[in-house]
């Protein structure tokens, strides 16, 4: 049994990177699950590597409880981007030693894949240290997991209410940091990249009324917004002192007509309230609800029963999940397409063990090849792709730094 501090493991890291030998040591981390520290002492958290040989499954499980302050679950930006892709061991060791030392990690939502302009862009609901980054879809077959402000996990569906108001009256709804179409109208904040990468339609650059900064972007909050200028050839620019609201060409027809100064209304509201929510991902369906696993519905609408994304619900994959109950959060990934290993689980097979391990609610995140397990320094679990994919975020353990008596926090 290796049990490599974690701040060995990130110099290793890094001195790898610059020498050229970083193929050899992802070879090691991630193809060698026996290099995982099963039951190693760290105070707080458990982890397990659960092999169910009947199936078989090789399932990765981390236990964190809800009672320790020291212990928090952070969600992580690829390349602290929208518009980004990385592994989950790489944000990881993005990690400043400020905000604390990651203890264990699983990857987090689907994701627009390369080859898309848009790259990277989470598919649901994603808040990161506060920082609204990515909208909720509203679609209930893509739930979220949230942290509220006072530290309690939540899941369910969250219905974005996000409109802009002019004056008048007249308003609009809006998608955040996402592609815009030629009948929809998106906000683009900094946290997407350095412009909008939209064309067409009509771009209005604002300001905050207050002359402050918009990162965080916060949901559940009323923002007063003036205009600075209106861009009619796209791709506006991006920073912390502006965001630009893009209205496609079929809505940038229906704007009222517009003036450098204008006054205009953000609001970033949903239903559940969200406000002052520090962290949030998206994933899939709702597997665990109530102790019990949930019975997973095929979508009415035939025409989309034989879609992959449907019909890979009811078929054994790679799968991870993120729960919780009243006295932990849990972290759980299974690996798959590897007879002699793990075939994976359904969806429905996944919920019955999380709710076998005691947890009480729980949803599916990205699976297949972006199922990835990371603890103390290293993947512990067998990505079957053959090594880590890079993906668009994930969920971190983070403990953070104490706090010297009398010192400020």
């Amino acid at each position: 049994m290796i049990t490599t501090s974690f701040a060995f493991q990130a110099a290793l890291s890094r001195m790898l990177l610059v020498s050229g030998c970083v193929a050899t040591w992802l070879m090691l981390a991630v193809t060698s699950p026996v290099l995982a520290a099963e039951g190693a002492p760290e105070k707080g958290i458990t982890y397990k590597n659960d092999r169910i040989e009947s199936a078989p499954w090789s399932v990765h499980v981390v236990k964190v409880p809800r009672n320790d302050p020291t212990l928090e679950v952070r969600s992580t930006l690829a390349r602290e981007t929208v518009l980004g892709l990385s592994r989950v061991s790489d944000q990881a060791l993005d990690v400043p030693s400020s905000v604390g030392t990651p203890l264990a990690g699983v990857n987090g939502d689907f994701y627009e894949r390369e080859g898309s302009r848009y790259a990277g862009d989470p598919r649901g609901l994603q808040i990161v240290e506060g920082d609204l980054v990515s909208e909720p879809t509203g679609n209930s077959s893509y739930c979220a997991f949230w942290i509220d402000a006072d530290g309690n996990p939540h899941i369910d569906d969250v219905v974005p209410q996000f409109k802009a108001t002019f004056p008048g009256g007249k308003s609009f709804k809006f998608g955040l940091n996402e592609e815009r179409g030629s009948g929809s109208v998106v906000l683009y904040t900094s946290t997407l990249g350095k412009a909008t990468r939209a064309s067409g339609g009509r771009e209005l650059v604002l300001e905050k009324a207050d002359g402050g900064s918009w990162i965080p972007f916060r949901i559940g909050e009323t923002y007063t917004a003036t205009v600075r200028e209106a861009n009619e050839a796209g791709n506006s620019r991006l920073d912390k002192s502006t965001v630009v609201l893009s209205f496609g060409p079929r809505r940038a027809a229906d704007l009222p007509a517009i003036e450098a100064g204008m006054e205009i209304t953000l609001s970033t509201a949903s239903t559940p309230n969200l406000r002052s929510a520090r962290a949030a991902i998206s994933g899939g369906s709702i597997i665990t609800r109530g102790g019990k696993k949930t019975k997973i519905q095929e979508p009415r609408n035939s025409s989309s029963l034989n879609s992959y994304s449907v019909r890979s619900m009811f078929e054994r994959h790679p799968r991870s999940a993120v729960g919780f109950s009243k006295t932990h959060i849990f972290f759980a990934t299974v690996d798959g397409r590897q007879r002699g290993l793990s075939v994976g689980m359904t969806l429905e097979e996944l919920g019955a063990y999380m709710a076998k391990i005691g947890c009480e609610e729980a949803i599916n995140l990205d699976g297949g090849g972006s199922a990835t397990f990371w603890y103390r320094g290293r993947v512990v679990n067998s990505p079957c792709d053959g090594s880590e994919r890079t993906v668009a975020n994930g969920l971190l353990v983070i403990r953070k730094p104490v706090t010297a008596p009398g010192s400020p926090k």
